[in-house]
């Protein structure tokens, strides 16, 4: 079965959130996406584990509607801790295959940090060498995947608080560990360039805050297998059935190049080091985004792909494709919308617009230039001014 798989998201109970992150919804607008498997967000969050319980039922380690919508019990942990003398901030997504082991997932992190403040619980002293003594502790169907492994604040490889490599991190839970969390700011052939992250399969999900299409899926996982949590859990191990990922360009990311948002400064590593990775306007030092870090890693020049490495294809949400070509500034604009629709009525869903709709039908609904703007979107060519600290990147013609 192929499956389209969005294994990060967030509920109405992590901060920065949409209020209107109910379990309906996500149902609804990853329909209109494509999406057939959604991460649940959050479940250690008290109250939404509870909705979670009432509304779904469990299927093969799965969860599913009335309508027979399929979910996966996901949460995302910001662990904050100090290892070799620095502080570390690194966030993990945990998957698990019934509510029985959430209970017991909760039950371990209960006392080490607020599970009710925030749907992404912070966790002060608790590194990731603990976290993972405690989940595997409790299942050998936990899986742990570090997430957005390269933004700058918040990951096992950021140039902030994170690490050099993998096992710094994880140290003998390394082989654990079979999936690595890209981060829109970064794609495949990026972290082909580190030979020390050839075994893990890349994974690509939204983490979403918000219900809309435009965020749901934008970065999801392609796979051809049985709907149930263990096939899940053997492709996420060994790649079989792993068929590609779906990216953003990676200068749609909030964190592709250097930068001060403040000052309005902008740098490409190249840049940034002739700068001394100073703000040259008010002295500061830059957020050193991915790209640099990559560089700063890499052990093989660009081109390089590994052997059986699942491959990934390019292209931006629908939503922003509408509104560029319309010269609007939001994707959520009144005018983006009917036109989305329009497109969503005539095809079933946005990834059958961005990925299979033909010209000569396209042009049946949009008009010349739309149309011409989804084909170019497909084939990865929509260029994208880079994102920077904290910034996302801006399409542009």
């Amino acid at each position: 079965m192929k499956i389209y798989a969005d294994l990060h998201i967030h509920s109405r109970f992590s901060r920065a959130t949409s209020k209107n992150l109910t379990i309906e919804n996500l149902e609804k607008y990853a329909r209109i996406k494509g999406v057939n498997l959604l991460g649940t967000g959050d479940f250690t969050h008290p109250k939404w584990l509870e909705e979670l319980k009432e509304n779904l039922t469990e299927d093969s380690g799965f969860l599913k509607t009335k309508t027979g919508f399929k979910f996966v019990l996901q949460a995302e942990l910001s662990n904050m801790f100090r290892q070799d003398d620095k502080g570390r901030r690194v966030h993990n997504i945990i998957l698990a295959p019934s509510f029985e082991i959430v209970d017991q997932i909760n039950e371990f992190l209960a006392p080490k940090g607020k599970l009710a403040s925030d749907g992404r619980p912070i966790f002060g002293k608790m590194s990731c060498i603990e976290l993972c003594t405690g989940l595997f502790s409790i299942s050998d169907k936990i899986e742990v995947i570090p997430a957005h492994i390269w933004t700058p604040w918040f990951s096992v490889l950021g140039s902030k608080s994170g690490f050099d490599s993998i096992k710094e991190c994880y140290g003998p839970f390394t082989d654990k560990i079979h999936a690595l969390e890209t981060g829109l700011s970064s794609d495949p052939e990026m972290n082909w360039r580190l030979s020390q992250l050839d075994r893990f399969t890349l994974v690509s999900n939204s983490d979403t805050h918000s219900f809309w299409p435009w965020r749901m899926g934008r970065e999801c996982n392609v796979l051809d297998i049985e709907p149930n949590y263990n096939s899940l859990l053997n492709s996420l191990k060994t790649q079989k059935g792993f068929e590609y990922t779906i990216e953003v360009d990676p200068s749609y990311g909030k964190y592709h190049f250097d930068g001060h948002r403040k000052c309005d400064v902008c740098f490409e590593p190249k840049e940034s080091l002739k700068n001394q990775d100073k703000c040259p306007k008010c002295g500061k030092a830059l957020t050193i985004g991915v790209l640099h870090r990559v560089e700063e890693l890499a052990d093989r020049k660009e081109g390089v792909k590994p052997k059986d490495a699942p491959d990934f294809k390019t292209m931006l949400p629908l939503s922003e494709i509408i509104a560029l070509a319309l010269g609007v500034k939001s994707p959520a604009s009144t005018r983006v919308n009917a036109i989305y629709y329009k497109l969503i009525e005539g095809f079933g869903n946005e990834f059958k617009v961005l990925l299979e709709a033909g010209e000569t039908e396209l042009k049946k609904i949009v008009n010349e230039k739309l149309s011409s703007l989804i084909i170019k979107n497909r084939e990865g060519n929509i260029k994208v001014r880079p994102g920077f600290d904290g910034e996302y990147g801006k399409p542009k013609i």
